[in-house]
């Protein structure tokens, strides 16, 4: 008979092993072959992870086009992106 002390151990051991997993490069934000960062060309909560200034993660950006906020976008495109406040930019901006 399996006591009700030994499945809250299970399930507690269950739950810290889901924290221990590794994740991959693309899931932590890092680098995505074939992309690049690019700045001020996000829409609000469009950001991609680690994005900039008051933000934590992907989808946390409060406002459109923030030149400090970063998405990914297919290598070579990002200059030719025009947005009402400019184009994009591989460096950041000023928010």
């Amino acid at each position: 008979m399996i006591t009700k002390t030994e499945i809250t151990a299970a399930t507690l051991a269950a739950a810290l092993a889901l924290l221990v997993v590794p994740l991959s490069a693309e899931e932590m934000g890092g680098p995505k072959p074939g992309k690049e960062k690019c700045y001020g060309v996000s829409l609000k909560g469009q950001n991609d992870c680690a994005a900039g200034h008051g933000t934590s993660c992907a989808g946390t950006s409060k406002v459109d086009y923030d030149a400090t906020i970063w998405k990914y976008v297919p290598k070579g495109t990002c200059e030719t992106i025009k947005t009402p406040t400019g184009t994009g930019s591989l460096t950041p901006g000023k928010s």
